[in-house]
């Protein structure tokens, strides 16, 4: 102040009018005020920062040097300015609130630093959503979605304060004023709130997570979610498209998410082949014998044959009669329990899941004989390889039990029966 004195005096010794001394005397303490502002900013920048990012390296924790990085810092130091600014003004201009230009620009200061206040928030909020989506029980959360919304609300809370200091009025006041004009924010906002509310439902009930192979026809969605935001889910399908979902529809809607397989022990093989009627038949001893030189069956030709002997004696037949007397075996009932045998002894099949080779109600098309199991290989490409070794051999190794496969007559075939009948 003694500084301001000096200067008013000099200019009154000069032969400056008092009215025109004051304005003087006033411009020069506000561009003081201004280069006291400017100077504490750059002593912010280049001592503390540097200061602040020196001890940041020096720490082994990796967090912080997400959060206090130097975009985040540099957010942080426009605050400077503003905030020297508007507490020396009513120091220097003891009646700044009552003139109505310092008013204006305390106002505008004030403005100045919330602006400032709402970059370095918004600057914050995204490196903690940076730190916490690498963590590995939160990485595949909806915390994008999260974010925005934070964000959202932050910078809409933050513009009807500046709204309320620019008009002089109480923000409350003005937050009142529009729960009239609710319903017209609610329609504006509507696919955002409803986008809130669907991330908090799928997260909630951990129903779909960034990672998740999903399956919905409807929106032409079959691919791994790439993205959960507060408006849309992306999903990058197989063919390397992208689908966009609104969230809500995830929620109102049904769809297939394949992740609890991917958690599970095996993914399912339900797979089946038809059998031509015309070839099932009994099996004759030396197909019995046939099939007894196959590993894979010697134990379950000697049981059978123990269960017949046993009936036989227990009807009063000798055990050797070769009468068809009986429970006779057939080619296709042995030909199940090879592949029930079979699949037992693939390394890659779990034998504690569901296990078996189960005959399906006949049709027009043959007898329909299924293979169900669950392969501990769930990954894609490789599962579609397994699935089609089993059925290679399945289809190769058929003819061994004298059994054909349903197949629709083809132009070849026709052509057979009419050189035949020539």
């Amino acid at each position: 102040m003694k500084l301001l004195d000096y200067i008013n005096s000099l200019l009154l010794s000069w032969g400056v009018s008092p009215s025109a001394a004051g304005v003087l005397d006033d411009v020069a303490a506000f561009v003081l005020i201004l280069l006291v502002a400017f100077l504490a900013d750059a002593v912010c920048r280049h001592f503390v920062l540097r200061a602040v990012a020196h001890l940041v390296k020096r720490t082994k924790a990796t967090w912080d040097d997400v959060v206090f990085d130097h975009h985040v810092m540099s957010r942080f130091s426009l605050m400077v300015v503003p905030i020297v600014v508007y507490v020396l003004l009513p120091l220097v201009f003891p009646n700044a609130s009552s003139a109505p230009l310092m008013a204006f620009v305390m106002r505008i200061t004030l403005v100045g630093l919330l602006l400032a206040f709402l970059g370095f928030a918004s600057a914050f909020l995204k490196a903690i959503y940076a730190v916490y989506s690498e963590k590995e029980h939160l990485k595949n959360r909806p915390l994008k979605g999260l974010l925005q919304t934070l964000l959202v609300l932050l910078w809409f809370v933050g513009v009807i304060v500046i709204v309320a200091i620019l008009l002089g009025k109480s923000p409350i006041a003005l937050l009142t004023g529009l729960g009239a004009s609710a319903a017209i924010l609610m329609l504006v906002f509507k696919d955002s709130i409803m986008g809130f509310v669907s991330g908090v439902q799928l997260s909630a009930n951990d129903m779909l997570k960034v990672g998740d192979w999903i399956k919905m026809p409807k929106y032409g969605a079959d691919g791994i979610v790439t993205e959960v935001t507060l408006a849309t889910v992306k999903v990058r399908n197989w063919d390397n498209t992208v689908t966009t979902i609104p969230p809500y529809m995830l929620v109102s809607d049904s769809f297939q998410n394949w992740n609890a397989m991917r958690e599970s022990e095996g993914r399912r093989v339900k797979r089946s082949i038809n059998i031509d009627v015309n070839s099932v038949c009994f099996c004759t001893p030396d197909m019995l014998e046939r099939f007894r030189q196959i590993d894979l069956l010697r134990d379950y030709i000697d049981g059978k044959e123990a269960e017949l002997r046993a009936w036989r004696e227990e009807h009063g037949l000798a055990p050797d009669d070769a009468s068809p007397n009986g429970p006779r075996q057939t080619n296709l009932g042995v030909f199940r329990a090879y592949l029930t045998a079979y699949l037992y002894s693939l390394p890659y099949v779990n034998h504690d899941l569901h296990c078996m080779v189960r005959q399906l109600q006949p049709t027009a098309q043959g007898i329909p004989l299924e293979l169900y199991f669950f392969s501990t290989v769930k990954d894609w490409v490789p599962y579609e390889g397994i699935q089609s070794d089993v059925f290679d051999h399945v289809l190769a190794i058929v003819p061994e039990f004298g059994l054909q496969l349903y197949q629709s007559p083809s132009g070849r075939d026709l052509e057979r029966l009419q050189a035949a009948d020539i």
